[in-house]
């Protein structure tokens, strides 16, 4: 399998000094109430936003250079549009750091909407190197910022990185529910590399997913179909035809009580497995997938992850919570940059095809992006767009149990759609 190119600009290591904000033990419970934070601009990206930790000296020890605050992730069209020339007024992109004091909100104890201030700006120009495909340190220190950088103003400290980051993109070449092929893409180039075979029906006797059905079955059959869905199962086979991963629901996804929707109450929930490397035709359980819907103005699934663990002495592990607009779809992303600081040091188990099942490699205890996946939302025809970082891939085991997992959630959006209505009296009340 060849991966497409991508880069990873890591902006980290931040802290912010100035003998204006010191903190002691005078004014420090006024300085708390006065936060520092920074908007994050790239040139065709989504502004991000992330606060500053303030120094409480002037000479305090630089913030730790492994700490990542935001992370943009360009492929090469990205990387070409940033280096082409641009407009008379604005000739080349840059990385611009704004950083402010004050909240972004408007409100305050007394009512009166506190302004943000802006301390200063810092601009890094797009230049040759971003498109090298190297790892590159593209700044690491103190610089000042606002009018008084020669005297004594603020300073900011940060740490910009490049590190050449390639991933494998695969797509579902149809909806899951009509067990496409996954190909994966490089460029205009398709290649077959899996098949998925979805099925709703309860398992047979015969099926080595048996097993898991019985401990969380109840037994019921068809008749409560039309107020749960359950008996789903999705299988991940190679171009040889074996059963590779699979992703099963083992909650049924039902109405909580006085509403026709999934509540986070009692979410629906799926088990994601991969071959046992020693009963042949069993399978180990991976992760676990839950799912319900959120209700608003606009309705959205939230998915969450946890990677389950087979020792008692760790915990499962959560690796992400993601909400997806009901409507208009959204990706589901595994990237600890962007999610929970305590699973940055956690190496995410997978299979090997030598039976190692011990990681997907030493890289994710750094942090960043593992996979994404892209869906539609209701009604709307999903072919789901998975993309894998190829550091977390040795065989491909590795990719297929993530196919799995791309299929769960695709099939979470479905799944938590709102029940329909019934006849009975007691529903009537309630519309849509």
């Amino acid at each position: 399998m060849d991966p497409q190119a991508f880069i990873r600009l890591s902006v980290g290591s931040l802290a912010l000094r100035s003998p204006k904000y010191l903190l002691n033990s005078s004014d420090e419970k006024k300085n708390s109430c006065s936060q520092c934070s920074c908007e994050i601009k790239l040139r065709g990206f989504p502004v991000q936003t992330t606060s500053i930790p303030l120094m409480p000296s002037l000479d305090a020890a630089a913030p730790d250079h492994h700490s990542i605050s935001t992370s943009f992730y360009l492929e090469e069209s990205d990387l070409r549009a940033l280096l082409a020339p641009g407009c008379f007024y604005n000739p080349n992109a840059h990385l611009e750091i704004s950083v402010f004091t004050g909240k972004k909100s408007s409100s305050s104890h007394c009512g009166v909407g506190a302004k943000r201030q802006q301390i200063g700006i810092f601009k890094l120009e797009v230049g040759p190197e971003w498109g090298e495909g190297k790892p590159v340190i593209l700044f690491n220190g103190w610089i000042g910022i606002g009018k008084n950088k020669r005297d004594g103003g603020a300073q900011l400290h940060l740490r910009v990185k490049l590190d050449p980051d390639p991933r494998y993109v695969f797509q579902f070449e149809d909806v899951t529910t009509l067990s496409p092929q996954i190909v994966q893409l490089r460029g205009s180039v398709k290649q077959p590399i899996f098949s998925c075979k979805f099925s709703r029906d309860r398992v047979s006797q015969v099926d080595p997913l048996n097993g898991y059905w019985s401990s969380s079955g109840d037994g019921t059959e068809l008749g409560s179909e039309r107020r749960e869905r359950k008996g789903w199962k999705v299988k991940i086979h190679d171009l040889s035809g074996s059963a590779v991963a699979a992703a099963f629901i083992t909650t049924p996804f039902v109405p909580s009580t006085g509403c026709d929707w999934v509540a986070k109450s009692n979410p629906g929930a799926w088990h994601v497995v991969r071959p046992d490397p020693c009963r042949p035709n069993s399978w180990q359980p991976w992760g676990k997938l839950e799912a319900w819907r959120e209700r608003g103005i606009r309705d959205s699934v939230c998915c969450r992850f946890h990677i389950l663990s087979s020792g008692q002495e760790v915990g499962d592990v959560l690796m992400s919570e993601i909400l997806i607009s009901a409507e208009k779809g959204g990706e589901f992303l595994i990237d600890t940059d962007k999610q929970m600081l305590t699973v940055a040091a956690t190496p995410i188990p997978s299979p090997q095809s030598s039976g190692d099942y011990s990681g997907l490699g030493q890289c994710v205890s750094g942090g960043g992006f593992v996979m994404s996946s892209r869906v539609q939302g209701e009604g709307k025809s999903s072919k789901p767009v998975v993309q894998l970082a190829m550091r977390h891939v040795t065989c491909v085991e590795d990719a297929a149990i993530f196919m799995a997992l791309a299929a769960a959630v695709d099939l979470s959006i479905l799944a938590c759609k709102p029940f329909r209505r019934t006849s009975r009296r007691r529903f009537r009340h309630y519309s849509w």
